[in-house]
């Protein structure tokens, strides 16, 4: 018990120095950006434009859900005009950033993870290597800067669609008005609460694109092990944008907004 308890500390600090220094030499490609404008579009339009359909349904039925629940929780004890502002907080404070986050990254991190691992044991990274062409410039850098700026616009799309789908629910289950409705989003609205949830969403995309690309990068195995890597990079990134949520949620609410 004790070894394989080592074995998971050691592969566990492996893991997370090898992320680091991943990231550190993806910062420092990020300088090349204007001359990799053409793969950072690219993989925008995989991690945003493909996800989109992805976001909409999740989006829809999260906002008609939180309406119900709101509904069910405090119609009795306060004003039908909360139940709306009840929606709204929760939407872009947690549920729009954080659900979105996690069925995208699920998506896109084990789709980086295979497309990097199957580059590994192909050994095609290593024919980068040798010829001199860094792979966290061509390869890493522009998976983590599409990232960074599609995540945030995924959460505005998915914003916009679940307080949609809690305003029609709200107006054809709970007979709640529409003026009543956007008086109660009105009611307790602040920008910073917008901000935050943009903010998280930016950071949860670096997790999801670096775990991908840290796991695809450290295949071995063959077919076998690229399975394993996508698996690995999908556990990681949840598990990493749920207590990502935690620390940004003080950090953010607690400390410098508050």
């Amino acid at each position: 018990m004790f070894v394989s308890f080592g074995r998971a500390v050691i592969d566990l600090v492996s893991e997370v120095g090898y992320s680091g220094v991943l990231l550190w030499r993806s910062i420092l490609a990020m300088r090349m950006i204007p001359r990799s404008v053409r793969l950072i579009l690219e993989q925008m339009r995989r991690i945003g434009v493909e996800s989109l359909p992805l976001v909409v349904m999740t989006s829809v039925f999260t906002g008609a859900v939180a309406a119900v629940q709101a509904a069910y929780q405090l119609m009795e004890f306060v004003p039908q005009i909360y139940i709306a502002t009840a929606i709204y907080k929760s939407v872009v404070i947690e549920l729009g950033p954080v659900l979105t986050s996690l069925v995208v990254g699920g998506r896109v991190s084990a789709s980086i993870a295979a497309e990097l691992g199957t580059m590994r044991v192909t050994e095609q990274i290593d024919a980068m290597d040798a010829m001199a062409i860094d792979p966290v410039r061509y390869l890493a850098m522009p998976r983590l800067v599409a990232a960074l700026i599609m995540l945030p616009v995924l959460t505005v799309f998915a914003d916009v669609l679940a307080i949609s789908g809690g305003f029609f629910v709200s107006y054809a289950s709970l007979e709640i008005s529409p003026k009543t409705f956007v008086d109660g989003m009105k009611l307790l609205f602040f920008a910073h609460d917008v901000f935050g949830g943009l903010i998280k969403a930016f950071v949860f995309g670096g997790l999801i694109a670096l775990m991908g690309t840290a796991a695809g990068f450290r295949t071995v195995g063959g077919a076998v092990g690229v399975g394993l890597s996508a698996t690995k990079a999908v556990a990681a990134s949840c598990v990493l944008v749920l207590i990502g949520n935690y620390v940004l949620a003080i950090l953010l609410f607690q400390i410098i907004f508050d």
